[in-house]
Order: structure tokens, then sequence, then C-alpha cells
């Protein structure tokens, strides 16, 4: 029995319909964040670093949850504080989303935040905090891969310093993806906005 193929120039026809089709189907519409989408920035994929029982943490410890990252220190005056209690004020807002939430404090300072002085600094805003801490060349690579800017600055005390930083939050969404940048001194309400947007979402 002798089988028959479609000739090129039958099938072309075809194809080019199946290529237009592809090409005119829409993408989903982004979220309606009210931070920054950098959903295609493409940064924050690097953390290895330290949490307050000596534990090595890395991204993918908190698969299936989304998460808030903040770049600070335990000596910071206000910025670090206020960023904290704003934090703290969203999870309570969140309710029992705030299950399905991670924040996580990263110090620029490892020098003098050790892994106990970070658990001690974030259980006074949170029980379920968890600060980072890890050697000055694991914090470099993790701020790197965050895109955030620090750097120790003098005091006019004799042999103290100070940390110059970047404070904005970054939010991932549960599959470890950063999607948010938001100013460090965005409201409650606007954190558990987005948050709830990334915790809702099955958008890759």
């Amino acid at each position: 029995m002798l089988l028959r193929f479609p000739t090129l120039s039958r099938l072309l026809p075809l194809l080019l319909l199946s290529l237009g089709l592809a090409a005119c189907s829409p993408e989903p519409d982004p979220l309606p964040f009210v931070g920054n989408d950098i959903s295609k920035a493409g940064i924050g994929r690097t953390l290895e670093l330290v949490d307050g029982h000596g534990n090595t943490r890395r991204l993918a410890d908190f698969q299936g949850k989304a998460v808030v990252v903040f770049f600070g220190f335990t000596q910071c005056p206000d910025v670090c504080p206020t960023a904290m209690v704003q934090l703290a004020s969203a999870m309570e807002m969140l309710g029992d989303d705030a299950k399905q939430v991670q924040v996580l404090l990263i110090t620029v300072d490892p020098e003098r935040d050790t892994p106990e002085v970070m658990q001690s600094y974030v259980e006074a805003f949170s029980p379920d905090f968890i600060g980072l801490t890890g050697s000055p060349e694991q914090i470099r690579k993790t701020a790197q891969s965050f895109k955030a800017f620090y750097a120790k600055a003098p005091t006019a005390q004799a042999g103290q310093y100070t940390m110059d930083h970047s404070s904005s939050f970054y939010l991932l969404d549960k599959t470890g993806k950063t999607r948010v940048l938001m100013r460090g001194d965005a409201s409650p309400e606007d954190i558990k906005h987005d948050l709830q947007l990334l915790l809702s979402s099955t958008a890759p």
C-alpha cells in the first residue's frame, strides 16, 4: 500500500497559521503591585548564609512561601528598626496568610552581627523573622545578586563606624523568583497588598 505524505507546499500554510496563532497568544496581564515589578530583572538568585542557629540557609529552603528580603544591620539607628516594625505590622495584618511568608533580614555588617546577635535582634520584632549573616564574601555575593548597596562609613568617634546601605524590600514569590522592589518606608498596608498578590498568583 502506497502512503502519500503532504507536500511542503501544502504544509507551509498550516505552519504559518500555527505560528501566527502562537504569536497572537496574549501574555498574562502584569499584577497590580504597589511596588516596582522587577520580575524580568533576574536579580536575587544567590543566597547562602547562616541563620541564628548556625544553619546554612538558601533560597530553596523557603520554596512554597513568599519571601521578604531586607538588607540592614543591628546597630542601625533608625531605618532598619523602622523597616522591621513595618514588616511586623504587615505580617499581623495578613493574619493566617502570614504563615506563608518568610521575612529575612540580611546583615551588611558581618563583623559585628554574629548569628546570635542577629537572632536576638529579629526576635524583638517577630519570633518568625530570620536573621542571616555570614562571611564578608558571602554577604558581598548575596548583596551583588540583589544589586543591594552597602559600605562602611567612619564616624566621629575614633575606631567606630556605621554602615551606609540601600533600604528596599525585595519580595519573592513562592518559587523563589524576585518579583517586587518596594521602598524601605513602604506602609504595612502596601506590603500586605503586594504579598497577597504573590500568595494568590499562579504566574511563573
